[in-house]
């Protein structure tokens, strides 16, 4: 399908060919008719990507301290080579959606499969979207008009947060598509609206919708007028839908209110308030989230989760619905305010030069019915190996663009699929890395008699459904940790494990020249290990903490160090208790220390932290053993105290990815066992979740091998003890 894409690295924008997305879960699949450019929006990002590093840092500088940080704790080159990689990242462009449903998830109760809805989906031919997402267009409203919908949202949140009444005066700060159709909704609410813009077209528009325009090109003082038309008093309420970069527009905002008038920020402007001019007045100031209420959040827009209606009367959604039904009922004339109608094909009419577009609103028409293909072929002539080493990808974030793909193709492997969910992503890796074929639907590559290996590096709540998969395919599986989430995905995938192929788990960390080096000088002589990890802070509402998709930050990242101190021991865990800060610590903590004992009786502490600076290097390991000690800052320097012929090793940040894909497409083109014994990886999977059961019962929990029993038959079990003798 026929995708509009941007580059943050050049602003350019291109219609590139991606595989069409799959219907998942909650979700529903849209055939798109129309969508509109929102032009205010779209050309904040062209311009932004066609802005050097310099004029870029300069419109970000949060990122900059960030940056900055990351030099302090991982050094240059490594944060240089993380902004380049972000920066090459392709940006789906547009929000304002309009199609038909050709296919519905599982648990979508709203929608059909031939409804017309109007949805935030991107500029693409096909849009997989939440059904909170997208509403149902009625009968008479088009296409074209119920692509406003998203947009006429936007205003409506910030009128909802006005709170108008009838009859009440609110100036509506700029007249772009956002604000006429602000502007034409008060007036539907009966309120007297005053406009401010620029553009003497804009102005002309309004006034056909009942709207006094103000333009301060012409001469006109705005706060003079506005207080003239208001007999004094001030305006009610002040809605701004501009964008600029000064503190003028919220300065001119509380002069022209009304003492305790009410300022809204839709739009973008600078945000140095007053105290003065907001302390005579009494003025309160709020700024508006979107689309209303659920924006952003995932168990509302992702799980399909609604907010109670007699609580929360409008959502994100309920206000798709109050504008579809204004358009129906004739209260919101949208067809005005279209300037062009543009085919997909020709989309560099609005795009080439759409920092000067005098534009309203710009209409993308979309071809007839367009061909459904969840595969893409990248590189027709590409090679991809033999069929006793070809591997595909499954998940195309962060670690694979970051970490994964520039490490395997230094080992050579030969790649012959990246799957993504929304196709984009994975496309954009498939060229960089010629990999030939790019897709949505993972198990066209387990259907695949040619790919050898599976690798997955999706949300960890697809894990072990993936690894089961493709086990059972018969394909060598490399997962990123946590192999899975609960004892029963743990047990399905021991049962699966029939030899015949291997598995192996992401834990990285023991291939690390500095791990292998601690090893090395220490052998298997009784040792206490400690791990710290300076974690840094992630909001409450990422999916990592939730326990059903993330598993929390225990069992999805402090695995790792599990398996570190059991390769550095060379022994299993054999009980864990942890603590965690906090007088009602949860179960998805991420401050924490875990205590681990050994069945030779080496022990280990991991100390898991999220409240550090992120100044601070991230990891630190410390192993002392008979009267030596060996410590390892953020896996650059190891310095050895007490060890013969050895003080120290320096090295650039290297945590042993490259060495791990190294040896893993080695295996896989040579044979041999996996990288990482398979009850070492259960051993550890049932550690991680021995630390939460330890957390939540208040002791230690111990980790027993049941008598003549396999791993095949599950036979591994946790209970918990009182205490450990």
């Amino acid at each position: 399908m026929k995708q509009l894409i941007q580059s943050f690295k050049t602003g350019a924008t291109v219609l590139e060919e991606v595989p069409a997305p799959q219907v998942s879960r909650g979700c529903v699949l849209v055939q798109t008719s129309r969508s509109l450019v929102s032009l205010g929006t779209e050309r904040m990002l062209v311009e932004f990507g066609k802005a050097n590093l310099v004029q870029k840092a300069r419109q970000q500088p949060d990122k900059v301290k960030q940056v900055l940080d990351k030099v302090r704790s991982e050094g240059l080159l490594p944060t240089l080579e993380a902004v380049f990689n972000k920066l090459e990242q392709p940006l789906p462009l547009g929000y304002c959606n309009a199609g038909k449903v050709v296919a519905v998830g599982a648990g979508v109760n709203r929608l059909k499969v031939g409804d017309r809805v109007a949805s935030n989906g991107p500029h693409a031919e096909f849009v997989c979207v939440p059904e909170n997402l997208a509403a149902r267009i009625p009968d008479n409203v088009s296409d074209e008009e119920a692509a406003f919908t998203v947009v006429g949202a936007i205003g409506l949140q910030g009128i909802r947060l006005c709170n108008p009444t009838l009859g009440e005066t609110i100036v509506v700060v700029g007249l772009g598509l956002i604000g006429l159709i602000t502007a034409e909704l008060l007036v539907a609410s009966g309120c007297r609206v005053i406009g401010i813009d620029l553009d003497p077209q804009k102005i002309a528009l309004a006034a056909q919708k009942g709207i006094t325009g103000i333009n301060p090109r012409e001469g006109e003082d705005t706060v003079k007028r506005v207080t003239e038309l208001t007999g004094g008093y001030g305006a009610d309420g002040v809605i701004i839908t501009a964008s600029a970069k000064g503190n003028g527009i919220i300065s001119q905002a509380a002069q022209m209110s009304r003492k305790r008038g009410r300022i809204i920020l839709v739009g973008v402007t600078g945000l140095h308030i007053s105290r003065a001019e907001f302390y005579e007045k009494e003025l309160s100031f709020q700024v508006s989230c979107s689309y209303g209420p659920g924006r952003y959040d995932e168990a509302y827009e992702q799980k399909g989760q609604d907010y109670p209606l007699p609580f929360v009367r409008w959502t994100e959604n309920r206000n798709f619905q109050a504008v579809l039904q204004a358009m129906a009922g004739g209260k919101l004339d949208v067809a005005r305010l279209i300037t062009e109608r543009v085919p997909l094909a020709a989309y560099e009419r609005i795009y080439s030069d759409i920092g000067h577009s005098s534009s309203i609103a710009s209409i993308l028409v979309y071809p007839g019915p367009a061909s459904y293909d969840s595969v893409v072929r990248v590189y027709p002539d590409a090679a991809f190996g033999k069929a006793g080493d070809v591997m595909g990808i499954i998940g195309a974030g962060n670690f694979t663009k970051m970490t994964m793909l520039p490490a395997l193709q230094k080992a050579g492997a030969h790649i012959k699929y990246i799957a993504s969910a929304g196709g984009v992503n994975g496309t954009a890796l498939a060229k960089k890395y010629r990999i030939p074929f790019s897709t949505t639907d993972y198990r066209e590559i387990l259907a695949d008699g040619e790919t050898a290996a599976v690798l997955i590096t999706t949300r960890h709540n697809a894990h072990a459904g993936m690894v089961l998969q493709a086990l059972r395919a018969g394909k060598h599986v490399f997962v990123e940790k946590p192999l899975a989430l609960n004892r029963e995905e743990l047990e399905d995938i021991i049962r699966a494990c029939d030899g015949s192929v291997t598995l192996t788990v992401g834990f990285n960390r023991r291939f690390s020249p500095h791990i292998q080096k601690v090893k090395q000088l220490t052998g298997s002589a009784p040792m206490n290990v400690i791990a710290t990890m300076n974690a840094g802070a992630i909001p409450p509402n990422v999916w990592v903490h939730d326990m059903q998709t993330g598993g929390g930050r225990i069992i999805g990242e402090a695995c790792h160090f599990i398996d570190l101190i059991t390769f550095l021991t060379g022994s299993r865990v054999k009980a864990v208790c942890m603590n965690a800060m906090g007088l009602n610590p949860a179960e998805n903590t991420d401050n924490a220390s875990i205590l681990l004992k050994y069945e030779n009786g080496a022990t280990g502490v991991i100390n898991y932290f999220s409240n550090g600076s992120r100044a601070y290097a991230k990891e630190r390991i410390e192993v002392y053993s008979q009267e030596r000690t060996a410590v390892v800052d953020n896996f650059r320097v190891t310095t050895g105290y007490g060890f013969k012929g050895f003080s120290r090793l320096k090295t650039p940040i290297d945590k042993g990815h490259k060495a791990q894909f190294r040896l893993l497409t080695e295996r896989i083109r040579n044979g041999g066992p996996a990288l990482i014994p398979f009850e070492e990886i259960v051993n550890t999977t049932l550690a991680s979740f021995a630390a939460i059961e330890s957390l939540q019962r208040g002791g230690w929990v111990l980790l027993e091998q049941e008598a003549g029993s396999t791993m095949n038959e599950a036979g591994s079990r946790m209970y918990e003890v009182g205490s450990m003798k």
